[in-house]
């Protein structure tokens, strides 16, 4: 690791911080990043497909979204889109610079854009046919067919300074980073810690905050814990400041200590199962819908969750119009049925407790990640399969490995989960173009592309997104490679002798929008 001077000076103030005045440590905190958000090898940008909230602090986006979903302007001070969908015209905000020097301005966006090209976001800008710069700060799409998506799509993509981001390759990210945002990356250590320095400068932040610069936080460092119980002893003892994500078990632990204040958004992430539907058993699809019913949402909620949150049938977090299918494609526990379907697939039932075919047993392979709740979850999964006759071993791996190990597609069956809020995540785990990983259950389905393709690029209005997305959507359901379990709450802890933070977060996660609200206490 290297060595870092802000880290421990805020090691040493907050060891001492009875013996020495709050100025000294008040203008440092540091934050515990949530556990899925764990393995980040790379602030690009561009390249990127994980990223976290030390992000959203680097780079700015040119549109910032509300808690409602709204589109607000940031790089972006307003926008037109033509009536066929065809072109967009966006006005750019003035004054604004990279941590370079470099002035931000239409000629940045036409040569940022194009840097997609070829990459796993290429979807990003894949219907912009060109780019013109119609003056220093008015830049113009000339669309290859209508985007829906496209500003929620720009309200993802932070903007780097195009020169040096070719001029740095693929160092970019890693050793240096240049944005506009109002933080500059100081040092990142792969999987163990990111330190950002204020950007003294930054005057131009979106007004969906109600700070727009500079930041109250001179230092911010974002350290990985991967295990939840050892996050939270170092909130509970002083050693962060705040912990973007506290599991559910940990809330009542949170809410006895005097100095811990609980902030809940809703959420946007979305716990599953996910089986690899080329691998035996699972390439039979009586055994994946059956493996989907034998799971027990409500049970997991109660037991793992204590209630918090609630269950998830789709692969959709249910706060998207998507996710609305009809009842026939939602996933619940039917224990009765999967039962049912192993028999008629022809996996009798053994003195053991698990079913047999052919002389050989129904054991699979269940990989999960080795975090506490991801554990302790994958038991009650291994449990609840075992009980329709299903033996499934668990497999553990350190959260920021897994990912490599998806992409052997050696997977049988894996509980995870994902962070996002937009029905495009279906393309991203089920895209035939991207198996092993993202798309762990190796899905590739001709009807499927079908469907895929018309909700990418064939809508042409929101409305019609959204139906294409729902046909999409139910048909991947309907063909089991998933088996949907938990849709959680985000609970933020912080320490109130420390931070202060607004009552209510006008924001759907924890990004730049809430940390620029963030303020030390004097």
């Amino acid at each position: 690791m290297k060595f870092n001077k802000h880290l421990l000076a805020a090691s040493v103030s907050i060891a001492s911080m009875n013996a020495m005045a709050p100025v000294v440590f008040a203008q440092e905190a540091t934050i515990v990043l949530p556990s899925n958000t764990v393995g980040l090898t790379s602030y690009n940008p561009v390249t990127a497909i994980l990223t976290n909230a030390a992000a959203f602090l680097i780079f700015d986006r040119l549109v910032e979204v509300d808690a409602a979903r709204n589109y607000h302007p940031h790089l972006a001070e307003s926008w037109e889109e033509a009536e066929d969908g065809m072109s967009w015209v966006f006005h750019l905000k003035q004054g604004v610079t990279f941590h370079n020097g470099v002035p931000f301005n239409a000629q940045t966006i036409a040569d940022w854009l194009p840097l997609y090209d070829g990459t796993d976001n290429a979807y990003y800008t894949a219907a912009i046919d060109s780019i013109q710069v119609v003056d220093e700060y008015t830049v113009k799409f000339v669309m290859k067919h209508p985007e829906p998506n496209l500003l929620y799509n720009l309200a993802i993509m932070g903007v780097p300074e195009p020169k040096s981001f070719v001029a740095m390759g693929e160092n970019f990210g890693v050793t240096e980073t240049i944005g506009t945002g109002p933080y500059k990356l100081e040092s990142f250590d792969i999987g163990q810690q990111t330190v950002l320095v204020r950007n003294d400068d930054y005057t131009w932040g979106s007004p969906v905050a109600k700070n727009t610069g500079p930041a109250k936080f001179e230092h911010l460092t974002f350290r990985e814990i991967a295990e939840a119980s050892t996050a939270f002893l170092e909130l509970k003892t002083g050693g962060v400041d705040m912990l973007l994500s506290v599991p559910a078990d940990f809330v009542p632990e949170v809410e006895k200590q005097s100095d811990l204040k609980l902030v809940s958004v809703p959420g946007r992430e979305l716990v599953y199962m996910v089986m690899n539907v080329v691998k035996e058993p699972f390439n039979d699809i009586k055994v994946r819908e059956a493996a989907a019913l034998a799971i027990n949402q409500q049970e997991i909620l109660d037991n793992i969750y204590g209630g918090i949150g609630q269950v998830a049938d789709t692969f959709l977090i249910s706060a998207l119009p998507e996710a609305k299918v009809a009842d026939e494609y939602r996933i619940a526990f039917n224990p009765d049925k999967a039962n049912a379907l192993l028999d008629e697939a022809g996996w009798t039932m053994g003195a053991d407790g698990v079913r047999m075919k052919d002389g050989q047993p129904l054991k699979v392979s269940l990989w999960t990640q080795s975090d506490s709740v991801f554990r302790r979850l994958s038991e009650v999964v291994q449990a609840q399969l075992k009980a329709v006759g299903i033996s499934a071993e668990i497999g553990t791996f350190d959260s920021a490995m897994i990912r490599d190990q998806y992409k052997s597609g050696e997977q049988q069956v894996a509980v995870r989960s994902y962070v996002w809020d937009n029905a495009d995540i279906v393309d991203w785990f089920f895209g035939g173009d991207r198996l092993g990983y993202p798309n762990i259950s190796m899905f590739n389905d001709p009807k499927a592309e079908d469907l895929r393709a018309a909700a990418m690029t064939g809508s042409k209005s929101s409305d019609e997104r959204i139906a294409n997305f729902t046909a999409y959507h139910e048909y991947v359901l309907s063909q089991f490679p998933v088996a949907p379990i938990y849709q959680p709450v985000v609970s933020v802890a912080y320490n109130t002798s420390r931070i202060s933070m607004p009552e209510v977060f006008d924001a759907p996660g924890i990004g730049s929008t809430v940390l620029m609200d963030m303020a030390p206490v004097e």
